[in-house]
């Protein structure tokens, strides 16, 4: 079993320090800045629709995709609350993979957040990848992704973490352990996830190792460019700030002709 199939429904707790509202009102501020007068969004690897929710509350039609039906469960459920109560239209979701799925349709922006590309870790992967965005955006459309950038994945090397987490009526614990491979520009982190219910003291084990790929900002502009992307910048997610060995998490900036 998948760890994303077992977990989508502690997604939300196993995050909820991350600070999406933040990171939406950044991506919205940016896309305000770079292509003024967007209506349409694409968001590739959405999860449970975080961000997409945030996004549509401020007036854009979002789809958002994923390949998880159990996150995108989750993110329907809440799309019903939404409709159900009123407000602005809440986005649209469907199910693909992000090197393959072709929705038929253009967006003025497409994104991909929380290391989505990361997850390519092979060249044919991330053209793949690529060639989706470029498929789906406008012409002159924005494009907007995030990675692990290489140069810090090098400097400040990835260490052992654990994370622990109560929701209502189980405890979470998650272990990451990380395994560099220079060679090939990724590191596979080792998660074991204990689920423990606190009624019956059972605990359900997940054992899984997501490979990530860290990126430089050459081998990037290059692959964007054979798909008919031009790399605008390259900075520092959520700050603009420019990209340094203290960079863990890198925001690619392109556009489509």
């Amino acid at each position: 079993m998948s760890v994303f199939e077992a977990y989508s429904q502690y997604y939300d707790l196993l995050y909820r320090d991350k600070n999406y509202a933040a990171e939406a009102d950044y991506v919205r501020k940016l896309i305000e800045r770079e292509r003024p007068g967007s209506q349409t969004v694409l968001d590739l690897g959405c999860g449970t629709g975080r961000h997409d929710f945030l996004l549509a509350e401020h007036g854009y039609r979002v789809t958002g995709v994923d390949m998880s039906a159990d996150m995108l469960k989750v993110a329907g459920a809440e799309r019903e609350k939404r409709l159900a109560a009123g407000g602005p239209p809440p986005p649209d979701f469907a199910q693909g993979d992000v090197r393959t799925v072709r929705l038929g349709q253009r967006f003025d922006v497409v994104v991909s957040l929380f290391h989505v590309m990361s997850y390519q870790t092979s060249n044919a992967d991330l053209l793949a990848a690529f060639t989706t965005l470029r498929e789906h955006v406008a012409p002159g459309g924005l494009v907007l992704f995030d990675a692990w950038y290489g140069p810090t994945v090098l400097t400040d090397r990835p260490v052992v973490r654990i994370k622990r987490l109560q929701g209502e009526g189980f405890d979470v614990t998650r272990l990451a352990e990380p395994v560099l491979h220079p060679n090939e520009n990724v590191v596979d982190v080792n998660y074991q996830i204990l689920i423990t219910d606190r009624q019956s003291l059972r605990t359900q084990e997940l054992r899984e190792t997501h490979r990530m790929r860290y990126l430089f900002v050459p081998e990037v502009q290059q692959m964007l460019e054979r798909v008919g992307l031009t790399l605008d910048r390259a900075c520092e997610f959520t700050t603009d700030g420019a990209l340094g060995f203290a960079t863990w998490n890198a925001l690619f900036v392109a556009r489509a002709p």
